[in-house]
Order: C-alpha cells, then sequence, then structure tokens
C-alpha cells in the first residue's frame, strides 16, 4: 500500500521522515494525492483534487485553509496545536521586555550616536533619560486565550514575578491542568482590561475575536499600558491602538504584523512574523502533523482536527475498517449499519462522534469489505465520504 501526499511548502525533513519512503510518496509533484501538507500556502485560491481525504497544517492556525468548504467535503483538517507554543511563548516574554525597558527606541538611539568615544559616552548620558523604563514584578499581565501558548505565557509571567489574571470561557480540562493555580480568572474581557498593565493575546482570529482589542476596551486599562499580539493580525483595532498611543494613554504596542500605519510608529515595535520562527518549533510542528496524517491514513484516526471530533479506536484483529464523515443528523449510524447487515457483514467494534454540525464514524466489520458496500453507504443521504482504510502491507 502507497499514501501519496502533497507538499505545498517546504516541510522539516524530521517531519518528513515520519512518512516511510517504502509505503509514502511526498513532494511537491504527487499527482491524486490522498492527502495534502502545508504550512502558510493559502488554500483558498488552490482547487483540491477530490482524492484528498486530509489536510494537514504544520502549525497551529488554519486561516490559509479554507475549512467550512472542506467540512462540507469530508476532508478532515489537522494542525499541531502546542508544537510552537515555546517558540511563541519566548517571543511574548520579550515582546514584555521590550516595551518594559523601551529597548527599541534605545538601541535605535545608540546605533544613530556619531561622533568620537567621549562625545558618545556624553551623547548617552543626556539622552539616557529619555528611555527610562519599568520593571514586571509586581505588574499583571492578562492573558486572552489559555490553549497551548496562553498557558505557557501565563505560567512563565508568573515565574517573572508577575501576577496573572487569564480569560479563556472554553478552556479544556487539559489545559487547566497544565496552567498554575495562581492565575486568577477574570469575570469578562473588560474586567482584565480594566485590571491588567499589559494584555496579550493567543486565540484564533474569527468573527467573534476580530477587534478584540478595540477602543471601548483600551480606555478600561490603566494608563501606560502595553498590548502584545503574536496570535493574528485582526484581533487588535491597529487604529485604536494608534489613537491610544498618541494620547499617551497606552505605552506600547508589540506585535508580529508590520503594515503602513504600525512599522514607523516610535511606540510600536513590529516584528516580521517570528512568533514561530525556529527550527525547534518547524521541527515539531512537522513530526505532529506528519504523525497525526499516518494515524489517519493508515488506521483512520482523528488527533487535532480543526473540523471533525477527536476519534481513535483500536483495531480490532482480522476486521476491516471503514471511515466515514457525515453530516451529525439522526439514525445515520443505523442506515450505516443496515447497509452492512445487508452485505451479511458483522460490525466487531464501532465509534461515533459528534462536533457540531459534523460527525465522524468508524467500524472494524468482521471479514472483507467490498468496494460495492462502501459505494452504497457513501450513497447516503448526509454522508460526506467513506473508505477502506487500509493499513500498510
Amino acid at each position: 500500500m502507497t499514501y501519496r501526499i502533497l507538499t505545498l511548502n517546504e516541510i522539516s525533513p524530521k517531519g518528513l521522515a515520519r512518512l516511510p519512503a517504502e509505503h509514502y510518496e511526498v513532494g511537491p509533484q504527487v499527482r491524486s494525492p490522498d492527502a495534502l501538507l502545508v504550512r502558510s500556502a493559502d488554500l483558498h485560491k488552490v482547487t483540491i483534487s477530490a482524492g484528498v481525504r486530509a489536510i494537514g497544517r504544520a502549525g497551529a492556525g488554519v486561516n490559509n485553509i479554507p475549512v467550512p468548504q472542506m467540512s462540507r467535503r469530508g476532508i478532515v483538517v489537522f494542525n499541531a496545536p502546542g508544537a510552537n507554543a515555546n517558540a511563541v511563548k519566548e517571543l511574548v516574554l520579550a515582546g514584555l521586555l521590550l516595551a518594559a525597558r523601551n529597548i527599541a527606541p534605545a538601541w535605535v538611539f545608540a546605533r544613530g550616536l556619531t561622533g568620537d568615544d567621549a562625545t558618545i559616552d556624553a551623547a548617552v548620558e543626556r539622552g539616557k533619560k529619555d528611555f527610562v523604563g519599568f520593571e514586571l514584578p509586581g505588574r499583571t499581565l492578562g492573558v486572552v486565550g489559555l490553549g497551548a501558548i496562553g498557558v505557557e505565557v501565563a505560567n512563565s509571567a508568573l515565574a517573572l514575578g508577575m501576577k496573572v489574571l487569564g480569560y479563556d470561557p472554553q478552556i479544556t480540562v487539559r489545559r487547566a491542568w497544565q496552567l498554575s493555580s495562581s492565575v486568577e480568572q477574570a469575570q469578562s474581557l473588560e474586567d482584565l482590561f480594566a485590571r491588567c498593565d499589559a494584555i496579550t493575546v493567543h486565540v484564533p482570529l474569527t468573527d467573534q475575536t476580530r477587534h478584540l482589542v478595540n477602543a471601548a476596551r483600551l480606555k478600561l486599562m490603566p494608563a501606560g499600558s502595553t498590548v502584545l499580539n503574536f496570535a493574528r493580525a485582526g484581533i487588535v483595532d491597529d487604529a485604536a491602538v494608534i489613537a491610544a498611543l498618541d494620547a499617551k494613554r497606552l505605552h506600547a504596542y508589540v506585535c508580529d504584523f508590520p503594515n503602513v500605519a504600525l512599522k514607523d510608529h516610535p511606540r510600536v515595535v513590529t516584528l516580521p512574523h517570528l512568533g514561530a520562527s525556529t527550527g525547534e518549533a518547524e521541527e515539531n510542528c512537522a513530526v505532529m502533523v506528519a504523525e497525526q496524517l499516518r494515524d489517519f491514513l493508515e488506521n483512520g484516526n482523528v488527533r487535532n482536527s480543526v473540523n471533525f471530533p477527536e476519534a481513535v479506536l483500536s483495531r480490532v484483529p482480522q476486521t476491516t475498517r471503514l471511515a466515514i464523515t457525515n453530516s451529525n443528523v439522526p439514525n445515520m449510524v443505523g442506515q450505516i449499519s443496515t447497509a452492512l447487515a445487508g452485505a451479511k457483514l458483522n460490525i466487531a467494534d464501532l465509534l461515533n462522534k459528534s462536533r457540531g454540525e459534523f460527525a465522524y464514524t468508524l467500524i472494524d466489520a468482521d471479514g472483507a469489505v467490498g468496494q460495492d458496500v462502501v459505494d452504497r453507504i457513501a450513497a447516503i443521504e448526509g454522508v460526506l465520504s467513506a473508505r477502506l482504510v487500509r493499513g500498510l502491507s
């Protein structure tokens, strides 16, 4: 059995090594792929062929993938949550220090000094008063979004002596266990903004989070506060931030998204989207998503999908596995079972999970299952895709 994976960006060799060459054809020239593996490639502009079963994004955000369209086609979209968490966390902490100690404008000042050493020394003594900063211990950091990155940022800020306030109504049990008990829960975004000297955002960009940092919430912050954005550009209203900076209500804005309005502002530090730009993060993301794609293709298991539910089922020996994506509607499992019973096939094990309007079903059937049975299941109204899951041989 050979699986074909089309890569649309350069992927870390450590990740590709998780796809054994004897069973996987992987590369940018692959035809009729079973899956796509991407980093930043914009799939909104790409025609995705009919045989594609899955898309793996070697990173956390999936704004470059038309997820709703893929969901309607039954294509499972994977990402790598947490694989780049340490890289982003370190940059957030660096951003806090850049803002607190006015490092960027001080560096610009120092690079602009001219004359001999004595002249420079005199200019330094005169000029350093313009860059007096503040220390982090005792100040309060607000963390919006307590996923893998937000939890690491919160815990690390505590280690720096800061107080930390967190806000995430959808925090998972797993992340809650990882979060220090010293992180205080904010009751609302307004509560968080009003009580924090610095805000950092770690949420995806959606209709609900666009301009989450806006003029109304910035007005709630104490004078001299800092905003950090290493998530997505649209989460922060740039015009509102610039107005707050110009009014000297906001001390600094540090972000990963330069644009014309921000890049030359004296109180803004813009970086060229460095959040996950470490060799370690790229390797971690590639390894994680490659392993997820492999488990899906070979076993039908779904781990870390952004559009279908988590579904992991140990295979029953001497059975044939079917993987089915479908709309989350009543009697779907009953119709699938009826199709198998009509072919005199017994179900040895079954897992059905739903997530919103979509569901995923894994079935281990005794004996061999013909393609005609798969086709009958695929023809059921509401079934988006159906396939026989073939292991390596």
